[in-house]
């Protein structure tokens, strides 16, 4: 094989190598920019919390939602879910309107865990009685 003929194809090779290395390091430092968004979130009660903690809050609220008053509160906690790490949380109705047959509430959430809290209050609409409690999006 003529030298020529190698040395463009190690040239080729050579420049591929090169694109494929710098799209990594622009792919990683994008990943780690990305993530560096959320450090907000670290060590805060969310961070802690796995689907199991997520599905059994959610299950007190709308039980919260459903039962409670505005302003009595409801105690929650994920023991049983399997999670190490203990969370707890005070759930309370706001804010209830009604409009026709839809209702919607806020719910304060005091979420702890390791030391931390953090405050939510996520909106929530049905309509009718039997309906379900629909998270709504703030905008």
């Amino acid at each position: 094989m003529p030298i020529q003929n190698r040395t463009s194809r190690q040239l080729r090779h050579s420049r591929l190598l090169s694109r494929l290395t710098i799209g990594a390091v622009l792919v990683a430092g994008s990943l780690a920019a990305h993530a560096a968004n959320l450090g907000f979130l670290n060590d805060t009660p969310i961070s802690y919390m796995k689907q199991r903690d997520i599905d059994s809050l959610r299950s007190a609220a709308d039980k919260v939602l459903s039962n409670k008053a505005d302003g009595e509160s409801t105690t929650w906690n994920n023991e049983g879910t399997g999670n190490g790490v203990k969370i707890d949380a005070q759930l309370t109705p706001v804010d209830t309107a009604k409009d026709g047959a839809n209702t919607c509430r806020t719910v304060r959430v005091v979420l702890n865990a390791k030391g931390q809290s953090v405050n939510l209050g996520p909106r929530y609409c049905r309509q009718g009685n039997s309906g379900r409690w629909i998270l709504q999006k703030k905008h």
